[in-house]
C-alpha cells in the first residue's frame, strides 16, 4: 500500500508543472489570435483613445510575462475575468454549464463502460464463434461512426420519428428525473457508441489473454465454476488495460461534448465555447477551454490511481 501512496504522490506533483503548461499554452494562443479583445468589447467604431483606457484598465497593455502571471494569479483565484456585452463573470456561466458537460460526460463513461464489458466478454467467451463474429462487425462499426452523425440519426427517428424522447434542450434532475434520463439519453448514447465500440475490442483481447493462463486452466481443473474463475479473476486482471485507455477515451468524450451540446442546444461547456468564438470573446473562450483542460487532467488522475489498485504487481509493490 504504501508503494501505491507514493506513486499517488508522484503523479500529484506532476499535476503542477502540467497544468502551468497548460495555462501558458492557453494563454498564448489566445495572445496570438488576431481578434483584438478591446474591439471585440467596444466594437468596430470604438476610438483608439477608448481602445488604449479598454487595456490600461485591464493590464493589457503591459508586456506579455507580466499579463501571464497576472492571469495565472486571477486563474488560482477562480477569476477568468468577464465576458464581453452583458459584462457576467466567466466564473459564474463556467458554474452554470460545467455540471451538465460533466454528468452528460460521465452518463457517457457509464454506457460506454456497459457496452465495451457486455460485448467484450461476449465475444472472448464465445470466441471465434458466430457471436464473436458478430459482435466484431459491430464492434466496427460502432468504431466508424462519428457521434454527431449518430445524433443526427437518433434524432430523426427517435425523437422526430418515434416521439421517445426531447430533440433538444436538458432537464435539471432536481426538477424531474424522469425528464433528466429523457433528455440525457440520446446525446450520451451518441458520446458511448464509438467509445464503447472500440473498448470492447480492447476488452475482448484483454480476455482472452488471460482466458490461456494456467492458472484458469488450474482453476477449471480444481472444479471451481465458471462464474467465479472469470468474475472473480479473470475480469478483474483483465480490465487493467482497457482501464489505461480509459482515460483517454475521457478525453474525447469531454471534446466530443461540444458538438453534441450543441446538437442538442444543451447549455453545457460546449455550448460556451461555441458561444465565445461567436461573440469573439477572449476570456470566455480561454477560461471554458482551461476548465475542460484541467477537468481532462483531473480525471486522467483518477483513472491512473484506479489503475494503480486494480494492477496486482503495483498493489504488490513491485
Amino acid at each position: 500500500m504504501s508503494s501505491i501512496l507514493k506513486m499517488i504522490l508522484r503523479r500529484l506533483l506532476t499535476l503542477v508543472p502540467l497544468m502551468l503548461g497548460i495555462a501558458l499554452f492557453v494563454f498564448v494562443i489566445m495572445r496570438l489570435s488576431p481578434v483584438n479583445s478591446a474591439v471585440a468589447a467596444l466594437g468596430d467604431q470604438a476610438t483608439p483613445e477608448q481602445i488604449a483606457e479598454y487595456e490600461a484598465a485591464r493590464g493589457l497593455d503591459q508586456p506579455a510575462p507580466v499579463q501571464f502571471v497576472t492571469f495565472l494569479g486571477n486563474v488560482l483565484k477562480g477569476d477568468f475575468g468577464e465576458t464581453i456585452g452583458v459584462a457576467r463573470p466567466v466564473s459564474d456561466l463556467v458554474a452554470e454549464a460545467l455540471p451538465l458537460t460533466m454528468q452528460l460526460t460521465f452518463l457517457g463513461v457509464a454506457l460506454a463502460l456497459v457496452i465495451a464489458l457486455t460485448l467484450g466478454i461476449t465475444a472472448a467467451l464465445f470466441r471465434d464463434r458466430w457471436p464473436d463474429q458478430l459482435i466484431r462487425v459491430l464492434s466496427m462499426t460502432g468504431i466508424s461512426v462519428p457521434s454527431f452523425w449518430l445524433a443526427l440519426l437518433m434524432i430523426q427517428h427517435l425523437s422526430l420519428g418515434l416521439g421517445w424522447f426531447p430533440n433538444a434542450g436538458y432537464t435539471n434532475p432536481a426538477e424531474s428525473v424522469s425528464g433528466w434520463l429523457r433528455s440525457m439519453a440520446m446525446p450520451a448514447m451518441a458520446l458511448a457508441v464509438p467509445v464503447g465500440a472500440s473498448l470492447a475490442r480492447i476488452v475482448r483481447t484483454s480476455m482472452v489473454e488471460e482466458l490461456d493462463k494456467d492458472y484458469v486452466r488450474t482453476a477449471y481443473g480444481a472444479g471451481l465454476p465458471a462464474g467465479i474463475v472469470v468474475g472473480r479473476n479473470v475480469l478483474r486482471n483483465a480490465l487493467v488495460n482497457p482501464l489505461t485507455v480509459l482515460g483517454l477515451r475521457v478525453g474525447y468524450l469531454l471534446g466530443g461534448t461540444i458538438i453534441i451540446e450543441a446538437i442538442f442546444t444543451m447549455p453545457g461547456m460546449g455550448t460556451l465555447v461555441m458561444q465565445a468564438v461567436g461573440t469573439n470573446d477572449t476570456n470566455l473562450a480561454q477560461g471554458t477551454i482551461l476548465v475542460i483542460a484541467f477537468t481532462f487532467v483531473v480525471v486522467n488522475l483518477l483513472v491512473d490511481i484506479l489503475y494503480l489498485f486494480a494492477n496486482p504487481r503495483l498493489r504488490g509493490g513491485h
